[in-house]
């Protein structure tokens, strides 16, 4: 029975973790008209650390200490700050969700890369073609956005936004690699507490040199900070975490591959997004990339 409940959570957890995870780019789109992005993150950083403090207190997680707590800090301004830093800035600067979605989805093949110089894993010959097939699959989900148009370097948004994404990138996938590689046995909640704590530290300077810090307090903005502070903040971060403590880098990573067009699906859904035969079929082929790049 153990073994049925362990193999049915391996499939459960990155399927939740990938909806949870996609539903941020989208929730990005949804908050920014009412708040500026580095004012906007500080903020959420900083209620998604008072939401973790009673439960960290309630269990008395033990706090890591000397090399441990500042890998935890490092690995935490890198997955958070750094990382949805450049994603914000760069929806806020004009760039669609789906196409932010997309660059972050380059992050198997760069992990993948790094995951030998740094943690020593070497990937297979199936879980490269199956990074490569997920590369694939999502350009041709997106492909459309990519056409230039008009004097912007794509459509809609320029080279600030483009510099926000790739920043978005490296932070993502060098966080994730020197949180697999120092920051193993620390005690997840206490991980997120005081990685949360010190992103907001790190933006709220930010927020007060370079933006106004007004909010309009609708209620639509209320709903997405609501849900990205439960929903991203707490759950998919810990998943996320919990999947780094037990999965290989490259496995983990190759999950990235269906967020672009699970985050088109929501985009469709919620946006009117377009999505046509060849984005559809783009899933499929992001699919069975992620299934050789993931399997062991």
């Amino acid at each position: 029975m153990k073994r049925r409940r362990g193999g049915g959570m391996s499939r459960v957890l990155p399927a939740l973790f990938v909806v949870l995870w996609s539903s941020g780019f989208v929730g990005a789109r949804a908050v920014l008209p009412y708040s500026e992005p580095f004012t906007f993150l500080a903020l959420r950083f900083g209620l998604t650390a008072l939401v973790l403090l009673p439960v960290v207190l309630a269990r008395r997680a033990p706090v890591p200490h000397g090399g441990s707590f500042f890998h935890v800090v490092v690995a935490g301004l890198m997955v958070h700050a750094w990382y949805l830093g450049g994603v914000f800035f760069a929806v806020d600067r004009g760039m669609p969700a789906g196409l932010i979605a997309l660059i972050a989805g380059l992050q198997p093949l760069l992990t993948a890369a790094l995951a030998l110089p740094l943690l020593g894993e070497r990937p297979s010959r199936r879980q490269w073609g199956g990074l490569g097939l997920g590369l694939i699959g999502v350009i041709m989900v997106l492909g459309e956005k990519l056409a230039p148009q008009g004097d912007t370097l794509f459509s809609g948004f320029g080279l600030p936004a483009l510099g926000g994404g790739l920043l978005a990138l490296v932070g993502l996938t060098v966080g994730t690699l020197y949180q697999k590689r120092f920051c193993q046995g620390v005690d997840l909640g206490m991980a997120s507490f005081l990685q949360f704590t010190v992103s907001t530290m790190a933006l709220l300077p930010l927020a007060f040199l370079l933006e106004t810090r007004t909010i309009a307090w609708t209620g639509e903005f209320i709903a997405g900070l609501v849900w990205l502070v439960l929903g991203l903040s707490v759950g998919a971060v810990f998943l996320l975490l919990l999947l780094i403590k037990r999965g290989g880098a490259s496995q983990v990573a190759s999950l990235f591959y269906l967020v672009p067009p699970v985050t088109a699906l929501m985009a469709w859904a919620l946006y009117d997004e377009p999505l046509g035969p060849l984005a559809l079929a783009g899933m499929a082929v992001a699919g069975t990339g992620v299934a050789l790049a993931a399997r062991r």
